[in-house]
């Protein structure tokens, strides 16, 4: 079936799309776009891919749900809409950068910059419904999203992967340690985050690993 995602990423994920799951999954989530409020816009579901290219990824972020709460979804994990207030979670993330780099808290919380970088911020459910966190888990997306992480790990090395929480870090569990560098720390949410997100520096890590691959680092 054809799927409009960013042609690099089409070309590595073709055999998904003809997938009988992947079938399913896009006639449920037609119908709940036709009955339900649902997040992000229908134009943002692919937008972590059209805004990094397969070839273009430097570094992997993993999220879980998007958000489901009015205006913030935007497709990229952990991002919201210019003008939205900052989720806890990202309230942290830009925290740690600021005690980690020195950089200061930008003014809005859209994340495009990075996914132009290179950064892959992919969440593992691309869809959800409003004020229903986890309302469209196991219906296929995770299916989708392992195939990506899988197409990765088999076709691309020195890729940096922050796996914050234990989700991500099972997610991406089949990534090589050997070939690429995997940062692991507690999820940034307001729940986790003192018990090691907040120092863990790995957005210093990133970039200097990055330059030692002769790779321009991330400006955060």
């Amino acid at each position: 079936m054809s799927v409009k995602i960013e042609e690099s990423w089409k070309h590595e994920l073709h055999a998904e799309f003809g997938k009988t799951y992947f079938q399913q999954l896009v006639d449920f989530v037609k119908l709940e776009y036709q009955n339900q409020t649902i997040y992000p816009a229908g134009k943002d579901i692919f937008r972590a891919f059209d805004a990094c290219p397969f070839d273009q990824v430097k570094v992997v972020i993993l999220g879980q749900d998007p958000y489901h709460g009015p205006g913030q979804a935007n497709g990229l994990c952990f991002s919201v809409r210019k003008g939205m207030t900052f989720p806890p979670s990202l309230v942290n993330i830009f925290k740690e950068i600021k005690d980690d780099i020195g950089k200061d808290i930008p003014p809005h919380g859209a994340l495009d910059r990075w996914a132009e970088q290179g950064v892959l911020l992919l969440n593992s459910t691309l869809t959800v419904r409003a004020h229903q966190a986890g309302s469209h888990q196991n219906r296929g997306w995770e299916t989708f999203t392992d195939a990506v992480i899988q197409a990765l790990a088999v076709r691309k090395t020195h890729v940096v992967y922050m796996l914050w929480g234990s989700y991500a870090q099972k997610k991406a569990a089949a990534v090589s340690a050997q070939d690429n560098l995997i940062l692991k720390a507690p999820h940034p949410s307001p729940l986790s985050a003192y018990r090691g997100f907040l120092g863990c520096k790995h957005f210093s890590k990133a970039n200097d690993y990055l330059q030692s691959q002769r790779l321009n680092p991330i400006f955060w």
